[in-house]
């Protein structure tokens, strides 16, 4: 998945010679990437980076098969619809979370350690996903978030830094 900040706002560190330097925001983010599965049974997490303005990561759904296809040889439940499994989270569910979690962490920091201040809303409002569906999408997909502060000036997301 990928998640842009808000008209694409320079928030949370810069990416200088191909690394991401995060600043304490940049920091919080990662923090609340990393507590994912602790407060999400059946989430665990993957490849992640932060980048100024976004982020890109991996999110598995454990007990999820492909596509979330149901199980034809498993018995149907009366009243559970066929391949979902109850209190189960979505991936629109843990994004959900993860902004609204980082929102608040942010609006803290704004408050409390003179963090940038942001208009309106931290994140836009979607956010990109794709489903891994083979190994060989995983590590194409995993390359790509691992090489993507390195890519940094040629990603659309790309804006370029603002001179004092």
């Amino acid at each position: 998945m990928t998640i842009c900040t808000q008209n694409r706002k320079c928030l949370f560190g810069e990416v200088l010679h191909e690394t991401v330097r995060l600043n304490n925001a940049g920091q919080m983010i990662q923090t609340v990437w990393n507590e994912i599965p602790t407060h999400y049974p059946g989430i665990d997490i993957d490849e992640f980076v932060i980048m100024a303005n976004h982020i890109h990561g991996i999110v598995s759904i454990v007990g999820a098969g492909p596509c979330a296809c149901p199980d034809s040889t498993q018995p149907v439940t009366k009243g559970q619809p066929q391949g979902v499994a109850p209190s189960r989270l979505s991936l629109s569910d843990v994004v959900h979370r993860f902004k609204t979690m980082t929102t608040k962490r942010y609006t803290d920091g704004v408050k409390n350690q003179e963090w940038p201040p942001f208009q309106n809303k931290l994140w836009q409002r979607n956010y990109w996903e794709h489903i891994i569906r083979n190994d060989e999408d995983l590590n194409l997909i995993r390359e790509y978030i691992h090489n993507n502060p390195a890519q940094w000036k040629l990603d659309e997301l790309y804006v370029e830094p603002q001179t004092a």
